[in-house]
């Protein structure tokens, strides 16, 4: 049976390739984004399909449509963009996680919350593990963001116990692949970008700081398991690459893949920057049967040929 599946932020990255794995698996794909950060270009390829729509809306304002499934992934998610406005970012993710929870008590759709690694802030703990409660600075210039996340994920469980709404909670890691946008200020987007161009590639810090990296694809495959779980298991969990790279070794992968001449220069590390981000995947595993395929250099060769594309 045909679903009917709302995608908030849905012309966004991590959105835009959600709805296309949603269309092609049957579903009705309903995609509502204000165009702050998303990119009509992103879902462009889907508007031929009868079953996709597209809506220009802002979470913040309440959505009156029918629907079985809702993904809420609106918010900016790039420091560079997140910081623009950390008062809307905030409502972003309170409000519009408050009228998404809404909708989802009328409707009794079941829905995922998008949460993030940030919730972690700068770990004490390695990897980290759904258990952990973090390490963040509330009222620093990630703040915006990485609070309102955690307050979401806090109205997430709070309408599951209070009106017994059905719902997911997704930690999503370093996340990279086609559709991101060249100017959003992450790591992989930014070293790509100068590669090909030729520039000084930027480090922040002494390069020493870790992430893990997950290809898109994997990542939206572990959305929908999580979405199509039992109703036993609302997370959250933690949806990660647990491969760890030094920001040292991700530009010299880069450089390598690229052939670029550029030099790596060093500048100094932003405030509350985490030194070290890596998820446990233990329940992905367990709950999920969930782990990502896709290794760092076969992900990024594909992400670098979709930017020699666009730059």
């Amino acid at each position: 049976m045909k679903k009917r599946i709302l995608v908030t932020g849905g012309a966004g990255f991590l959105g835009s390739h959600l709805c296309k794995r949603l269309l092609d698996e049957g579903n009705e794909v309903i995609c509502a984004d204000n165009f702050f950060t998303g990119d009509k270009s992103n879902v462009e390829p889907l508007l031929d399909n009868h079953y996709f729509e597209l809506l220009r809306h802002d979470v913040t304002f309440p959505l009156y449509i029918e629907v079985d499934e809702i993904y809420n992934l609106a918010c900016p998610a790039s420091p560079v963009h997140y910081q623009f406005d950390p008062v809307q970012t905030t409502k972003t993710s309170v409000v519009g996680a408050i009228n998404m929870l809404g909708l989802a008590k009328r409707t009794k759709a079941k829905i995922l919350q998008a949460s993030t690694s940030e919730v972690y802030g700068d770990p004490d703990v390695h990897p980290q593990p759904e258990s952990y409660k973090g390490c963040v600075n509330t009222i620093g210039i990630r703040a915006c963001y990485d609070e309102g996340k955690r307050c979401a994920e806090t109205l997430f469980f709070d309408y599951y116990r209070e009106h017994k709404v059905d719902i997911k909670v997704v930690r999503i890691f370093n996340t990279y692949g086609p559709n991101m946008n060249p100017d959003d200020g992450r790591v992989v987007s930014n070293f790509i970008v100068q590669a090909l161009k030729g520039e000084d590639i930027t480090m922040y810090g002494d390069g020493q700081q870790t992430r893990s990296f997950c290809y898109v694809d994997d990542l939206v495959d572990g959305f929908i398991r999580m979405m199509n779980s039992g109703s036993d298991f609302q997370g959250p969990v933690n949806i990660g690459n647990p491969g760890e790279f030094s920001m040292i070794e991700l530009a010299e992968e880069i450089i390598d893949i690229t052939g670029s001449s550029s030099k790596i220069i060093f500048k100094p590390l932003p405030q509350d920057d985490p030194m070290q981000r890596q998820p446990d995947i233990t329940l992905a595993k367990k709950h999920l049967d969930w782990e990502p395929r896709i290794h760092l250099r076969q992900g990024l060769e594909k992400t670098i040929d979709y930017f020699k594309n666009i730059i």
